[in-house]
């Protein structure tokens, strides 16, 4: 991740390539971050993120975001400094992997909450809403 895109990420605006940061911990600056433009959401949910975030990079490094596509669906980041020759690529594939397992309905419910609050979807459409 180069140095604009996480000074950017930093000050909680979109992404270069249009995606939302809701949220993100760096494990070399040991420092978490949470979008306040999100802040309605519930504190449960805000503070699952944050033990999320810092427990992902305490595991594995690097810097971990959490971050809404244009369409509304969740994405998992996880990238390294180039000189951080303590950074694992393949657990850190491993434990994003267990994340999206284990914290599947989290996901489902944060893409929900934005198509419904932010791009103004109407629920009743949403095929998930009938379950």
């Amino acid at each position: 991740m180069s140095e604009e895109m996480r000074r950017e990420n930093s000050e909680g605006k979109t992404a270069p390539d249009g995606r939302v940061v809701l949220c993100g911990a760096n494990s070399y600056e040991q420092k978490y971050y949470f979008n306040k433009d999100f802040d309605k959401l519930p504190s449960s949910i805000q503070d699952e993120l944050h033990i999320l975030c810092v427990l992902f990079t305490e595991e594995v490094g690097g810097i971990f975001t959490v971050l809404f596509e244009e369409d509304g669906g969740v994405s998992l980041e996880t990238v390294a400094a180039q000189e951080d020759y303590l950074y694992d690529e393949v657990s850190a594939a491993l434990f994003l992997g267990e994340v999206r397992r284990k914290r599947q309905e989290l996901l489902e419910a944060l893409s929900l909450y934005y198509r419904a609050a932010v791009l103004k979807e109407d629920v009743k459409l949403f095929p998930e809403a009938g379950e």
